[in-house]
Order: C-alpha cells, then structure tokens, then sequence
C-alpha cells in the first residue's frame, strides 16, 4: 500500500512539473527530481544514507533495489558483470544542447506541434520550429559531416550506440536525406512565415524548464566538439545567435540485456534478491 501511494506522489510530482511537449510527456528536470528527492527524504518509513556501495549489496540484504545509471561506479559494475556473465555492460549515449529562449529569432521561427497535436499539458503549439530550404539542409549535412568530433579512447571503440539516441552526425552519415526522415522531418508543420512554400526540413525545439526560458534541440544528440556545435548549429535559421544554455555530448552508459537477464519482476535471474531500476535497465 506504502508503495503503491509513493508511485501516486511521483505521479502527482510529474502533473505539477510537466512542460508542454506535444504528444510526449516530459518534466522540468530539477524541479522534478527535487520534488522526489523532498517527498523520500521526508517520508517516515524511509531512511537514507548517502554512501558508496563498493560491489554487491551485503548478502544479509535480502531484497535489494539497484537504481543505477548512467555512471555506474566500476566497482559495482565489475560486480554486476561477475554474476551476469556477461562480457559487455555498455553503450554510447549522448545528450542535446539547450538552447536559451531569447535568443531564438521568432521573426524567422515559430510555435507549432506536429499536426497541432496538444498532447499532455501542450496547447498544440508546443514546440518551436526552425525551416530549411534545400541548399540550407545540404550545407548543414556536409557541416555535421565534416565537423570536428569527440575522438574515442582506445577501450571504448567496441563499445555500441544506443540506437534510439544516435548523434546527430552519425544519422547524417548514413545519408543526406536521414535527417529529413528523422528529427528534422517536415511533416505535419507549416511555416507561418511563408505558408505557400513546404519547408524541405525543420528543426524542433522543446520546452526544457518550467519557466520556458530553456529550449532543447529535438534529437540532436552529438559528439561535435563544443566549438564545432556552436558553429554549425549557427547555421540553422532563427539560432543564427543562439546562446546554449548548455551544448551536447556523448557518454558511456552500463546498462544491463533486461530481457536476458530480468525476470518479468525485474529480479536478477541468477541472483533474485536483487532488483533493477533506472537507466541501467
């Protein structure tokens, strides 16, 4: 019962801190995590101790939850690997800038979801939008293509992609028109600007803080040096000043095969007592 109130609280926690994002739901992120972070440390059956756990949990804790992720410690990853047998506990994901609100150029950008979709908490016109033309996309792929990249380490240059959170350059890689028929499709979006001119591919904003000064750039994740993002993503009509609140980059999850490894109750198969949350699932 005690658990079951504690999932409405969070619940109740991502209503109050929701930003408008169309069909998708999403939260301002600090004021989401300190909200649980009170209601945890506030609630009389729980006590919390902030320490490193170094390995497994002790074996007298017969029921464990592990909510880890993305940077796992290495020694309770090595740890993990030394029960799941598994050789690789690994994938590359990466992170969007954010951009910040002001200095978007709203003569040339606009707001609109797609197909006007409010979803939760939007309106319909939750997301800003910026338009290419044919030769701005072109020189924008051949300037993602081109630009100076994040270099991996020798250990890390087995270590996969996250399919579903491919860098920006990587999906250009894979051919001039996959942009267009990814993040930067222009479908279901017309350009008040000029309505009688389809748009051959539009960049999306979202709303990232509560307060909407904060605008993160939909789908473009990137291991682009700092200097190289700030130049190319420049060139997108309306950031042609953007100010980034905070640029992008890639990083090095552990993360577990859930459906090898996870029974249907997320408990370690070899070793039940443990349970799994977060993003190492």
């Amino acid at each position: 019962d005690e658990m079951r109130r504690l999932g409405s609280l969070v619940m109740r926690a991502a209503d109050r801190h929701q930003v408008p994002a169309g069909s998708a739901l999403a939260v301002d992120r600090d004021a989401f995590s300190d909200d649980i972070s009170a209601t945890l440390a506030s609630h009389p059956l729980i006590t919390i101790e902030r320490g490193e756990i170094a390995g497994l949990p002790p074996e007298a804790w017969d029921s464990v939850i592990i909510a880890t992720g993305p940077l796992t410690s290495p020694d309770l990853a090595g740890a993990i690997r030394s029960i799941t047998g598994e050789g690789e506990l690994a994938f590359f994901d990466a992170i969007a800038p954010i951009v910040h609100r002001e200095s978007i150029n709203m003569d040339v950008a606009w707001f609109q979801s797609r197909y006007d979709k409010a979803g939760p908490g939007g309106t319909g016109a939750d997301y800003i939008n910026c338009p290419m033309d044919k030769e701005q996309y072109d020189a924008f792929v051949a300037a993602l293509i081109a630009g100076d990249k994040t270099e991996f380490r020798e250990w890390e240059k087995n270590t996969p992609y996250f399919d579903g959170c491919l860098p920006i350059e990587v999906m250009a890689e894979r051919g001039p028109e996959t942009l267009r028929h990814g993040p930067m499709k222009p479908v279901g979006l017309t350009n008040p600007h000029n309505p009688s001119v389809k748009c051959h591919a539009i960049v999306q904003l979202r709303q990232d803080n509560k307060l909407g000064t904060l605008y993160n750039m939909v789908g473009f994740q990137t291991k682009l040096k700092y200097g190289a993002q700030a130049e190319i993503f420049r060139m997108i009509p309306g950031l042609e000043q953007a100010e980034f609140a905070r640029l992008g980059g890639i990083h090095r999850n552990t993360y577990l095969n859930s459906p090898k490894l996870l029974d249907p109750r997320l408990r370690l198969k070899a070793m039940p007592r443990l349970r799994f949350a977060g993003q190492i699932t």
